[in-house]
């Protein structure tokens, strides 16, 4: 191991300690029966401990190895700092003190960190009631520093202030979340009495403080929150570096972005009368939502489908449009509780690989599921999308340090990979179904959207006088919305969601649109360099094998990669 991978494997085990929510995210065993300390305090000793690793990381030599390990401890050591160095820099501009939205904030991952641990053996329970008992105080530390957010006149939004109402209530409620598990340890008959009474307790006092989360946000924090809801082009630009690991031309992305819209916008037509001769856009939407023999019936059903349609995919591609290893070929599906945002996920396997990687899909109450746009989404957040990625270089233990295997996520990279990923089913003949054709050109103009009013709104940019969606006028809350269900014709409750999303968590929502971008752009630069030579198959290998980074990193790296390439 160099110099610099050891650096990164220790890193690991010790951010680990420090954010016990993150060890069980990413697998790393040991501190189940631990919560992430999110006060101010908490969030400082994580920076102080970045900053450590990053002096580290700056003197370590790199590895003196002509057989690649020098380009190996390059990429590594690069990745490694990008991303700590954004981290730093979130910090210092104080990020963590107004960081509340509602999908990826630390009111969801306290709750959301129970998802992913077992529920099996006596053990595995003991764990679950331990930690239970700590949500009060995780919850406590998080007001701290939202509390310190509204000392320094920097809080969150009003907006995400009283979604965040909404979910603390339904996760404390009788038929919540956490209510739910001591039915769950019941039926599973999984230890003593002793046990169950620890349970029940953890139980009440999460129950309790997600209670009085609730009762904070409305009555204490909502009332000082701002009602602005743009974060300026400066935030815009630091949050995009987060999610992307790039510089953006800002302007010219969002002249793209209508570009791109009204590119799929004429294809969606094209589909539409394939699905229906004659028929408009909004009539092939609706034979598509409501015959019967195009929908899945019931809850059940319907995870029972999209697991077939994971395990039939991976079993399709293998060995012929990728080389899928035996560790990685099972997908579980899952239906995550309610109360979150109304958006399909992945989460990636264990460092061990004794959890597998999932797909969560919100229900919602729903109990009728029409398939048509769901099959490129299950191909997104499936194979070939984020499990080829995210649980591939799981695998890659010589080539990646263990940081890049198993921190790095970007979501300009990953995000950017599964909307290519989609868009790559369609190139190879599993969309042609018009069906899921056009749920596949569906999510490209709700990506395309994303980018037009998130940049929109958060840099205060005007309606390009040439559209005929109110010209010259600025974006807000309420031209998102109206936008959104006009241009995706998707059901107004999920587009409440997703404005709300985008309006909380700034630049993450555009890293789909301006990632496929980038790998679209590196795979025809391959193409170019390898002329009738070029293997699909060799530069997704290759490209996938570099591990997560960012999008300008990609585009530096994958054109090395090009010019002394060996097919």
């Amino acid at each position: 191991m160099s110099h610099v991978f050891d650096i990164a494997h220790r890193y690991v085990d010790e951010i680990a300690a420090l954010d016990p929510i993150l060890a069980t995210d990413i697998g790393v065993p040991g501190h189940e029966r631990e919560m992430t300390d999110f006060s101010p305090d908490g969030v400082a000793a994580i920076a102080a401990f970045n900053r450590r690793y990053v002096a580290d990381l700056e003197a370590a030599p790199l590895a003196d190895d002509p057989n690649g390990s020098v380009r190996a401890d390059r990429i590594a050591r690069s990745v490694m700092l990008e991303r700590l160095g954004v981290h730093l820099d979130l910090f210092a501009a104080g990020e963590h003190f107004r960081d509340l939205n509602n999908i990826a904030s630390p009111l969801q991952n306290i709750r959301q960190v129970f998802d992913q641990m077992p529920y099996t053996t006596e053990e595995e329970w003991s764990n679950v009631a331990a930690r239970l008992q700590l949500v009060p105080d995780a919850l406590a530390g998080y007001r701290q520093a939202l509390s310190e957010g509204v000392q320094r006149a920097t809080p969150a939004a009003r907006r995400q202030a009283l979604e965040g109402v909404r979910q603390a209530e339904v996760w404390s409620g009788e038929g919540g979340f956490f209510a739910g598990l001591a039915a769950r340890f019941d039926a599973a008959e999984a230890g003593p009495e002793t046990l169950r009474t620890d349970l029940g307790r953890g139980v009440r006092l999460a129950r309790e403080g997600y209670a009085e989360m609730s009762r904070w946000l409305r009555e204490e924090y909502a009332p000082k929150a701002t009602e602005r809801e743009a974060c300026g082009e400066e935030r815009y630009q630091l949050l995009s570096r987060l999610f992307l690991g790039a510089t953006l031309d800002l302007p010219e992305t969002y002249r793209w972005g209508w570009e791109e819209l009204h590119r799929v916008e004429r294809e969606m037509a094209e589909t539409a009368r394939r699905i229906s001769p004659g028929a408009t856009l909004d009539e092939a939407k609706q034979l598509l939502q409501t015959d019967p023999a195009r929908a899945v019936e019931g809850v059940d059903a319907y995870r029972d489908w999209l697991q077939q349609l994971h395990d039939e995919t991976i079993a399709s591609l293998d060995g012929v449009h990728f080389e899928i290893d035996d560790k990685i070929r099972r997908i579980e599906v899952m239906i995550p509780p309610t109360g979150g945002a109304l958006i399909p996920y992945y989460t990636g396997p264990s460092e061990d690989f004794s959890r597998p990687g999932r797909t969560w899909w919100p229900v919602d109450g729903g109990t009728r599921f029409p398939k048509w746009g769901e099959v490129s989404i299950a191909y997104h957040e499936g194979v070939p999308g984020h499990h080829i990625q995210v649980a591939g270089v799981r695998l890659l233990a010589e080539e990646l340090s263990r940081f890049q295997r198993t921190l790095t996520f970007i979501s300009g990279h990953g995000e950017g990979w599964a909307l290519y990923a989609e868009r790559l089913m369609g190139e190879l003949g599993y969309l042609e179904n018009p069906d899921y054709y056009l749920g596949m050109l569906s999510a490209q103009a709700l990506r395309c959207v994303r980018v037009i009013i998130d940049i929109g709104m958060h840099l205060e940019l005007a309606i390009p006088a040439t559209e005929s969606f109110h010209p010259g006028e600025k974006w807000n809350h309420d031209l998102m919305l109206e936008f959104a269900v006009e241009r995706t014709r998707r059901p107004r409750e999920f587009l409440e969601s997703e404005v709300l999303r985008y309006l909380g968590w700034p630049a993450q929502a555009i890293s789909y649109k301006v990632g496929e971008r980038k790998w679209l752009e590196a795979r025809e630069s391959a193409r170019q360099s390898a002329g009738v030579s070029f293997s699909l198959k060799n530069f997704h290998s290759r490209a996938l094998a570099l591990g997560p980074m960012g999008l300008d990193m990609l585009g530096a790296e994958l054109g090395e990669a090009n010019a002394t390439r060996d097919d």
